[in-house]
């Protein structure tokens, strides 16, 4: 299967995107794609900041993305954008670094005024990254995903839904048919 690189693009420790992520990153790998979790907070803010290239731990990030034949994004949405720390990761990366991959994007936010964020903001850096496929998005109200003390996450029956079809169609998208049938029955 493929190699799946799940970037989440929150600065935040308690960040609701990136445990959102982890939690469809379990229904990748029940479908048999090997998934490499990146929280671009763990990069140096230093590197980050000041484009560090050559730093070790951006080198290894730009790599990882080399490696991956599909690339889950996610975002929280801070006015009606996608997040600083996101912009500077994928700024640090080659031109093409998303050449001949497959990616979802994903969002959070707290209110359906940003639900475009996706579109409008965030398709065309992948886009101008050079995507080979950009599958259909998702936004996900900050409301409709709790985190309980745990560990767990629960999502809203309304969002649960939309966000297994996504993931589903990134899977498909990925030649993932025989494992998305097995994970499926």
């Amino acid at each position: 299967m493929a190699t799946v690189l799940s970037v989440s693009g929150s600065p935040s420790a308690t960040s609701r995107t990136a445990r959102l992520l982890r939690h469809l990153d379990d229904r990748l790998t029940a479908q048999g794609h090997e998934v490499i979790p990146l929280d671009a907070r763990s990069l140096p803010p230093e590197a980050l900041l000041r484009a560090d290239f050559s730093h070790p731990a951006i080198v290894e990030a730009t790599a990882l993305f080399e490696r991956a034949d599909g690339v889950v994004i996610g975002t929280p949405v801070y006015k009606a954008a996608y997040s600083g720390l996101l912009k500077s990761l994928l700024d640090l990366l080659p031109q093409y670094a998303l050449a001949g991959k497959t990616v979802l994007p994903l969002a959070t936010g707290g209110s359906t005024a940003h639900v475009l964020a996706i579109d409008y903001a965030l398709r065309p850096v992948l886009s101008s990254l050079g995507a080979a496929h950009i599958t259909p998005g998702w936004f996900t109200l900050d409301k409709d995903i709790t985190a309980g003390d745990d560990g767990t996450l629960t999502v809203a029956p309304g969002a649960a839904e939309p966000l297994v079809q996504v993931i589903d169609q990134f899977s498909l998208a990925l030649g993932g048919r025989p494992a998305l049938l097995a994970a499926t029955a």
